[in-house]
């Protein structure tokens, strides 16, 4: 069994660092303490200098067990020693200070007043150097040697990670792969998925019909059937099912997809369908939508607006409700329409009865698509003749070759020369074990062919056989202890996240940072260092990008269940996670809990957490509702990630409880009921990110001036432009750190302080979501001047929603304009460019109001050289009679339609239109010659044209009301239809939106 040691060395580095920081502090140590500090802080140099000997080395012999067992006595007494230092930190806080002449009395009467916990902490460093000492004894006792230097494939990450050497500068869209090796069953299965309209005889005019090269045999196909894909694990029954939902997905008129994996919570599952199949406002998705809807009249134009405005609809408030209320809804709504349904990972065929029971039979036909790993559950979705197994297979052939290169993207060369056949064939054609091996050539490029013979004579000695299943879990093995010590850290933190969730890149970037396992390092800073970090396990195939942001980086991930189970298994092994209530069977830990994930909360999970010791919590995820936690309390002494993000029963007094925890550095409260702050927060000194976006908090108390390490303020609500009032008092002498100010709002008041933006020069992030100020007077000239100071620094992404629109046509007229800015969103009734845009050679996102958007605007705008992403769009908040009068004068001005020419646009992938207006879009030859992704979201759309001159593209996502009239429609089916004809076209996707 292979050595764990990633995490130890980060917990190590963090302590020491600390130690470093209590040896400074004079003032706080009491006679002979400092000596034994000293003391424990050379030996636990020393003991990291041992594990990362151990990283280095080669495989231990004969005393594995013995070793093994005396670095979990290093681990342990690591952590013991480091929740004695912040239990220091905690207790005493105050430095006493005071001016010179003050000095002896204050230091004195300090003394007198802590005696009694400088005591107790006294005796348990005197304590803990003991265990120290023992400890390195022991070693020499039990005769576990000094590592030896392996010289082999292990040696690669001696020297560490070297991060400005792995920063990743290209940008790209997520898109979808095609499944590999599998293509004549993706024809065949199709064939069955694809759904003909019966009761339609005239397939151009069916809004979700099939392509008119439909045959007569599919004419006879049944409209419900039931399709199981079955396979054991990483033999890509997911990729092969997701591919066929997303080619076929257009054709129904709703769709869903959901995983069900080891869940035993119908409700939540049925809840998942029915929030994806009813056209609601917030649909879940993170991208900024697009839209467009054409008209040509200035009456019209008003009218589309109008249309947009939230009115009632049987579908607001039906994602609620018991499982008997949600089942009704279901069979409600889709009775009436095609779906098209995909349920992933099922694990009983209990659980797919009730699923099963709980869909109606459509009118218009349906399809559900089921993937599981046990033939019992494929036998009982077989309940017709028209249902049908599909049972998956490992690759042949040249298949594994083919799958290796596309996902290693290794060069020609290299892959010729160095890459032996054997690094795929040990695979034995499993899809995960080829793309994890992949991977892992991917982060080695200088290694050479012997050194990767090595690899594969190590995994599989005998050359004529290829890895089992079991195998798998083999080349996870290897491929981890390949990692430099940073990065297992960093991997062994995703088992905090349930399985098949999607989650937020910058939310485990912040949360690494605030953990402390991230620092500067080679001149990056440590958000840089954390995205290299993200990016590599992406490039080992650990973590795999599921969507993109606008500025070509990814936005989230996911991690493949055996991956995870995997991670959960050595995360376990050094007591870094405790897990409780997911799909894993983890053994509850024998010693401290010190991170815990809450991911269920039956009366099971809460007996065993009843037996926990909780005292040593340094991070704590809730996921559910906070009465899975013991006594629905939050009192945890040393908590320092607090990430209670979409917790349910959070109230206002649970605030109170929180703002105890005086380590906290990172706090979640995003998508929680929570209302207000109160003004404790301001003692929690250590905190470096607050997060209560999309709650009801609006206004912060100025007692959060008071946190000096403050890094990142994020608030408000990016859809509903909801915003957060600054606190009054904020200071030149405080938050100097301060990174990101999103959400806040910035209206005329008395109380309203601008000016004080000057000294947030490390700022990198502004948003403003609401401003509302009086053009000329006090506030409207200190923002300009914030704008331009800050932009002469670290300002890199600039977002302003200006109610009034005077501000932003004032933007032309800044002396110094931001030109290092790589985002820039001007949002409200933006009429003229600012005159400086085109100079912004570092811009990559722009997005801006469609009341901007001319023939005339694009042109000047095709010009940037590094643009990634351009939006045009409208929110709610923003339409009113006035804007229509707008968008109809720049119709005039671009004579009726706007022109895409040739030229400019040279780095463009991505083009959305998120309004209820867009004129007519016409793409002319070559034009955008990068484009991958056009989307549109719109109510009303009369000709998008030209979409065959985009010679790059490879997808467009049209949203259509539900309520839009059957001439946009019939647009819908044509462009749909006319891009299903063309082999090589655009893949095509049609969803419903409603607001």
């Amino acid at each position: 069994m292979e050595l764990v040691v990633g995490a130890s060395e980060a917990t190590m580095s963090s302590l020491l660092s600390k130690l470093g920081g209590l040896l400074a502090h004079e003032y706080a140590l009491i006679r002979r303490v400092r000596g034994d500090i000293q003391y424990i802080n050379d030996e636990m140099a020393s003991m990291q200098a041992f594990l990362g000997d151990l990283s280095s080395a080669a495989a231990p012999q004969g005393h594995d067990r013995r070793l093994k067992d005396w670095m979990k006595q290093i681990r342990d007494v690591t952590y013991d020693i480091e929740d004695c230092v912040d239990d220091f930190a905690h207790r005493l806080s105050h430095d006493p200070g005071g001016d010179v002449c003050c000095a002896f009395v204050v230091s004195n009467v300090y003394e007198l007043w802590t005696w009694r916990p400088r005591r107790n902490i006294a005796s348990n460093i005197a304590e803990l150097k003991v265990r120290a000492q023992q400890i390195g004894e022991r070693r020499i006792r039990y005769g576990v040697e000094n590592p030896k230097n392996g010289g082999g494939h292990h040696g690669g990450h001696a020297t560490g990670f070297q991060a400005a050497e792995n920063q990743q500068t290209r940008l790209e869209i997520v898109g979808t792969k095609k499944p590999v090796g599998v293509e004549d069953d993706m024809k065949e299965l199709g064939v069955w998925v694809s759904l003909q309209q019966q009761q339609q005889p005239v397939a151009a005019t069916s809004p979700h019909g099939p392509s008119s090269s439909s045959s007569q045999a599919e004419a006879k196909k049944p409209d419900q059937g039931v399709l199981s894909i079955v396979g054991f694990g990483g033999v890509g029954k997911t990729t092969i099912a997701t591919a066929l939902y997303q080619k076929f997905g257009d054709q129904f008129d709703c769709r869903a997809m959901v995983t069900v994996s080891q869940s035993s919570d119908i409700e939540a599952i049925l809840r998942s369908i029915l929030s994806q199949v009813m056209p609601q406002y917030k649909d879940g998705n993170d991208q900024q939508r697009s839209s467009s809807g054409i008209t040509l009249e200035k009456n019209r134009l008003v009218a589309a607006i109008g249309s947009l405005w939230p009115k009632g609809h049987p579908g607001d408030e039906q994602s609620g409700g018991s499982t008997l209320e949600i089942t009704q809804n279901l069979k409600k709504h889709l009775e009436e329409h095609s779906y098209l349904l995909l349920v992933d990972d099922v694990w009983s065929a209990s659980m797919w009865e009730k699923i099963k029971k709980s869909l109606p039979k459509s009118k218009r036909g349906s399809r559900v698509i089921v993937t599981t790993r046990f033939q019992a559950v494929a036998s009982a979705c077989i309940r017709d003749k028209r249902d049908r197994v599909h049972k998956v297979v490992v690759l042949s052939g040249d298949k594994p070759r083919e799958l290796f290169k596309d996902e290693s993207e290794i060069s020609e060369e290299n892959f010729k020369n160095n890459i032996p056949p054997r690094l795929w064939e040990i695979c034995g054609g499993l899809p995960l074990a080829i793309v994890i091996m992949a991977g892992h050539a991917a982060c080695n490029p200088d290694r050479q062919l012997k050194e990767w013979e090595k690899v594969c004579t190590s995994l599989l000695p005998d050359s004529a056989k290829g890895l089992s299943q079991e195998g798998v879990t083999k080349i996870l093995n290897h491929c981890y202890n390949d990692m430099p010590g940073e990065i297992k850290t960093c991997s062994l933190y995703l088992c905090i996240f349930p399985k098949g969730c999607k989650i937020s890149k910058k939310r485990l970037t912040r949360r690494w940072m605030a953990e402390g396992f991230i620092g500067e390092k080679d001149g990056l800073s440590v958000e840089d260092v954390a995205e290299t970090y993200f990016n590599h396990l992406i490039r080992r195939k650990i973590i795999r990008a599921v969507e993109h942001s606008g500025n070509g980086k990814v936005k989230s991930y996911q991690v493949h269940d055996m991956v995870l189970e995997y991670i959960v298994s050595k995360a376990s092994e050094e007591n870094f996670v405790t897990v409780v209530g997911g799909p894993w069977i983890m053994a509850p830990p024998s010693n401290k809990v010190r991170r815990l994930s809450v991911q269920g909360g039956d009366s099971k999970h809460q007996k065993i957490m009843e037996s926990m010791n909780f005292s040593h919590v340094r991070s704590l995820t809730l996921f559910g509702s906070l009465t899975q936690l013991p006594s629905n309390s939050l009192k945890f002494g040393i908590v320092q990630v607090l990430d209670l993000e979409g917790c349910k029963d959070l109230k206002n007094q649970h605030a109170k409880e929180i703002c105890k925890m005086l380590l906290l550095k990172y706090l979640s409260l995003r998508r929680t009921e929570i209302e207000k702050i109160p003004n404790e927060i301001g003692k929690l000194q250590y905190l470096e990110t607050i997060d209560i976006r999309e709650t009801n908090v609006t206004e912060l108390p100025n007692n959060i001036c008071q946190l000096d390490r403050m890094v990142n303020l994020l608030g408000g609500n990016k859809k509903t432009r909801k915003a957060l009032k600054l606190p009054q008092d904020m200071k030149k002498e405080t938050m100097k750190l301060l990174r990101i100010l999103s959400g806040i709002e910035i209206i005329e008041g008395p109380s309203t302080v601008v000016a004080d933006l000057h000294y947030f020069t490390d700022l990198r992030k502004l948003a403003i979501y609401k401003l509302n100020i009086i053009n000329g007077g006090k506030l409207f000239r200190e923002l300009s001047s914030s704008i331009e100071y800050l932009g002469g620094y670290s300002l890199h992404t600039l977002i302003i929603d200006d109610e009034s629109s005077e501000f932003l046509k004032s933007l032309s007229a800044l002396s110094s304009p931001p030109k290092f800015l790589n985002a820039l969103e001007l949002s409200g009734k933006l009429v003229e460019l600012p005159e400086w845009i085109t100079e912004l050679d570092a811009l990559t996102k722009l997005t801006l109001s469609v009341t901007a958007l001319t023939t005339d605007a694009l042109h000047r705008l095709s010009k940037l050289p590094k643009l990634f992403s351009l939006t045009f769009s409208l929110t709610l908040a923003n339409q009113d009679p006035e804007i229509a009068t707008t968008i109809w004068v720049n119709l005039a001005h671009s004579d009726g339609e706007i022109v895409i020419s040739a030229g400019g646009f040279e780095e463009l992938k991505l083009l959305r239109f998120s309004a209820p207006c867009v004129p007519v879009l016409s793409f002319l030859d070559n034009a955008m010659p990068k484009l991958k992704r056009l989307e549109l979201r719109f109510s009303k759309l009369e000709g998008v044209y030209g979409i065959e001159n985009l010679e790059d593209l490879d997808e467009v996502h049209l949203r259509v009301h539900d309520e839009a009239g059957d001439f946009t429609k019939f647009m819908v089916d044509d462009i749909a239809i006319t891009a299903r004809e063309v082999d090589k076209g655009p893949r095509i996707t049609v969803d419903q939106y409603h607001e």
